[in-house]
């Protein structure tokens, strides 16, 4: 028989040392970062809440989330409507429509006692709309080029969203390392130089008698 050598207990093994060996004072790890509080994205609900990740654009109310959903749904709507095959495939709906309501023998209503129904009872959004979620009016006219927002607050929301994505996937990169590196020394430095205004109002030191 072949004699093993005796099993050593838990508490006698002792760590190898080498390279994971550690002799001095363990470092803590470093816990994970809080996103900081962020408002909403929707026109209209100006609600801060704490994102779950990086490009949440919005608040978890339900109500904000379906007006969010409608808005999506109004703007696609809207765009199939202005296709040229949907249009014609509409005028002949239509067209079949009147020729067989005319061959069958049915009392006509008076317009103004029957109600509006089906799609003529909807008001449906004409395009364009502003980009913005949630916003229901009609972009800025524009001289020049067709405007994507209605107003420079909406233009300015989306914008500092958009910066903020496009900075979060930059971050892991060498490019916008470098980049993020300068932005913090140049802010350092503004934030070094003296203020004039300051340096002015601080009255000279009295020379020691």
């Amino acid at each position: 028989m072949v004699a093993h050598p005796p099993r050593a207990f838990p508490w006698e093994i002792k760590p190898p040392v080498g390279i994971g060996h550690v002799t001095g004072k363990r470092r803590r790890r470093a816990r994970g970062r809080r996103s900081r509080p962020r408002i909403c994205l929707r026109k209209g609900c100006r609600r801060k809440y704490r994102p779950q990740c990086h490009n949440q654009r919005y608040c978890q109310d339900p109500e904000c989330l379906r007006k969010v959903r409608r808005w999506h749904a109004a703007r696609r709507k809207a765009r199939h409507r202005q296709d040229v095959d949907v249009k014609i495939k509409h005028a002949q709906e239509e067209k079949a429509r009147r020729q067989l309501a005319k061959s069958a023998c049915q009392t006509v209503e008076i317009p103004v006692l029957a109600p509006a129904r089906g799609h003529a009872a909807r008001t449906f959004l004409a395009l364009p709309l502003c980009d913005r979620p949630g916003c229901h009016e009609h972009p800025a006219s524009s001289p020049r080029n067709l405007a994507r927002y209605c107003c420079p607050a909406c233009r300015r929301a989306v914008r500092n969203v958009l910066d903020r994505e496009r900075k979060w996937r930059s971050r892991g990169t060498l490019d916008g390392q470098t980049k993020r590196s300068i932005e913090y020394r140049a802010a350092r430095r503004v934030r070094s130089r003296p203020q004039r205004g300051a340096a002015a109002d601080v009255p000279p030191r009295a020379a020691p008698e």
